[in-house]
């Protein structure tokens, strides 16, 4: 019998700011909803980076859920497949797993092991700068569809996935049941109990100064160097 492909559905993000997570979330509700055969895996990558590369490596099929800055409207879903996938991925970075995960493909192809075919389904983001934030409402709206429509590139793949009739309690959740999007949702502690963005009272203190050192970097100056001198 013909071995069946080895196929890798990847979320990667991170969920601590806001729609950064929608590559994660996408993948806890397609793993609540759907179940595959023992051949596919869904896994959380969150911000691993070259971490993944030996899961990169043993897929034959490569689908890979994540926020992508398209320079499009916010909640844009858009589908791009095979080698164009690594340059989307580094072309507008939003934050470094992507760096980590276009190296990751890179990698894969050197060694001569890259997926022979690859998903990458992106949304566009509406909101970074939230620490501690969820998704969007127009990310969250997109979940659905970005599911969707990865399942129909799968199924002309061959690879096919079953509705559960039950999604699978939050005990079960390939994210842990401490970050389900529900709870981490329900239990986000209020603004003045935990800071979001930055404190203010540190930040606009007298006691805490940001200092930029030019550095050289060959015939380059950069302000790379930061200082945090305290008075007291």
């Amino acid at each position: 019998m013909e071995t069946p492909s080895s196929v890798l559905i990847l979320g990667i993000g991170n969920i601590l700011w806001a729609d950064e997570g929608f590559g994660v979330r996408a993948v806890e509700t397609l793993h609540r909803h759907y179940e595959f055969a023992a051949n596919v895996t869904l896994m959380d990558g969150g911000t691993q980076g070259t971490y993944l590369l030996q899961h990169i490596e043993a897929a034959d099929i490569l689908v890979i859920f994540d926020a992508i800055d398209y320079n499009l409207s916010p909640g844009t879903l858009k589908l791009i497949e095979g080698d164009d996938v690594p340059s989307y991925m580094g072309a507008k970075k939003m934050s470094l797993h992507q760096t980590g995960f276009q190296e990751v493909l890179a990698m894969a192809e050197l060694l001569g092991r890259s997926p022979r075919a690859l998903l990458l389904v992106g949304v566009q983001p509406a909101q970074l700068e939230d620490y501690g934030g969820s998704l969007r409402p127009a990310t969250k709206a997109r979940i659905k569809p970005a599911m969707d429509a990865a399942l129909v590139w799968l199924a002309e793949h061959d690879i096919h996935a079953a509705a559960r009739q039950q999604p699978l309690p939050e005990s079960e959740s390939i994210v842990g049941s401490e970050i389900v999007m529900a709870r981490y949702e329900a239990e986000r502690p209020p603004p003045d109990q935990a800071c979001r963005i930055g404190d203010e009272r540190v930040l606009a203190s007298d006691a805490f100064e940001v200092a930029y050192r030019p550095h050289k970097v060959g015939s380059d100056t950069l302000d790379v160097d930061v200082d945090y001198r305290g008075k007291y």
